[in-house]
This record gives structure tokens, sequence and C-alpha cells, in this order.
């Protein structure tokens, strides 16, 4: 029997699972059943960690409940920061954590009311998101992209994982899983992608709704928050600080000028869940 602890971010949901030193692995199949909403504990991907690291005060892997790896996320680095603080093992300084998609720096409040995280730098270029074009390499901005019978226009960005930002006026749902799983396997990005339905509601405020690469229809991410909030930078239309709407609540974010993005938002403890062997 293995203990989690369950956490959620705005209603994006992990299992953290501490290996407590021990060189601990799920195997893809495990994954897959542990998240299941159905046949195991259910949750939007397990935070396997605090892991030894060379480069950070902590190391972590993040498992998509499709199996595969993620290597960023800021709605699950907000709740690992949060599981460091209740468990003892981090305090409310800032100390950092090694991820496949680079090196964050993660502050708690006291209360564990505001967790802040240094997601890194946002980069649009196709050599480094990477976005498979036709011509020379190059930021993709407002590129034109066929899906299932539409013409849509994108923006491709990067924070340590792909994103897709469609701006749209007519957000919804509906549109997101309709079409977000075929962006997210669109043979323009040779590593799949999230994928955000971006609409501008004024200079310090946007709503997205998400399709998240391996775990499908989400109601919030704070990476898909960072990449559409330096879009929405990109595009012009929002200054340095922008709150992001989501279906599953609000993030905060500051982003400057060489698109550095601090993400501020709340994570919520849920519970210790025991898996018992036959479940797998």
């Amino acid at each position: 029997m293995n203990a989690f602890e369950k956490y959620h971010a705005l209603g994006n949901d992990y299992l953290v699972y501490d290996p407590k030193g021990e060189d601990h692995q799920f195997t893809e199949e495990e994954t897959i059943r542990i998240c299941h909403r159905n046949f195991g504990l259910g949750s939007d991907g397990i935070l396997l960690g605090p892991l030894p690291s060379e480069k950070a005060d902590y190391g972590l892997r993040i498992l998509n409940p499709d199996g595969s790896e993620a290597e960023k996320s800021g709605n699950g680095l907000r709740i690992f920061a949060r599981y460091l603080l209740d468990s003892g093992k981090a305090g409310t300084s800032p100390f950092t954590v090694d991820t496949l998609g680079g090196i964050v720096t993660c502050e708690v409040s006291e209360d564990a009311s505001v967790i802040s995280v240094e997601m890194g730098k946002v980069s649009f270029h196709s050599d480094v998101v990477p976005v498979n074009l036709e011509g020379d390499a190059r930021e993709v901005l407002n590129e034109p992209i066929e899906i299932e019978g539409q013409s849509l226009r994108y923006y491709a960005a990067t924070i340590g994982n792909p994103h897709c930002v469609v701006p749209t006026d007519d957000l919804s749902e509906k549109l997101t899983r309709d079409l977000g799983p075929f962006l997210e396997n669109h043979t323009n990005f040779p590593n799949r992608t999230n994928v955000q339905f971006l609409k501008i509601i004024d200079r310090n405020r946007i709503r997205i709704e998400i399709w998240e690469r391996g775990a499908g229809y989400t109601l919030a991410s704070g990476s898909s928050s960072s990449a559409a909030g330096a879009v929405a930078r990109k595009m012009g239309s929002c200054d340095e600080q922008i709150t992001v709407e989501m279906p599953g609540g609000e993030i905060g974010l500051m982003i400057d000028d060489d698109f550095n993005v601090r993400m501020t938002g709340p994570a919520t403890r849920v519970a210790t869940m025991i898996l018992d062997n036959e479940c797998l």
C-alpha cells in the first residue's frame, strides 16, 4: 500500500507521492490506473518528489494521467510547494525546484494561502517551443493553422513546456473540447502541445479555456496561464500585471518586458489517500 497526498489548485488536482529517499518509479500503466477517475484515486497527474537534485533544493517529476511525463506545471509546482511546507520539508523562505522544464523558485506564505512561483522566461521561437514550420525558424506569432475544416490563428510559446494559444472572442468549453485534441496532436508540434483559447478582457485581465497535453480538458493550469498571459503581452493587448480567469478560478501574473513570469495563486489540501495494491 502507498500513501498519496491529494491537493487541488483551482480544481486542477494532483497526487503527491513522496518516495522518502527511495528510487521509486511508476510504470506508464500504473500511472494511468492511479490517476483514473473510476478505477483509481483520480487526479490530473502525479507529483513524484521530493527527489535529489544537484542543481536545486528539491527535484520533481510530473506524471500525466496518460502515463507521459510533463516538463513543467504551474499548478503542480504550487501544490508541491504547499506539500513541502505542510510536511515540514520547507519553510516560508524561497526555495528552488528542479523540473524537466528548468529550475523554478517557489515561496509559500506563512498561512499557506498564497504561493508564488518564478516560472521562468517565455520564448515564442519555433526552434525552442518547438514547432515544425515551413520556411525559416522564427517566432511563431499569429500564424495560420487548419483544424477540422476551420482556419485559426495561433501563437506558440514555451515556458519549459509547449503551448499553442488561439485568441478568440468566442470562448467556450465546447470549442476547447472539440478542437483541443486535434491541436494537441497537430503535426506542427513534434512533442504535442498544451492548448489555450484566449479572450482579452482588458489591459489587466484575460480569460482562457484549457486543453492540457496528456490530461485533456482542465479547469485551471499555471503554465497555460503563463503562456497565454505572455501571448497577450506580445500582442500588445495587456500590461505587466494580468489576472487570468479560468473555469476553476483566478491566477495572478507579473510578466516583465523580457517575458519572465511570476505566478501567484492558491493550492488546497484535499486528503491523504492510501492506494491498495489490488487497484493495480
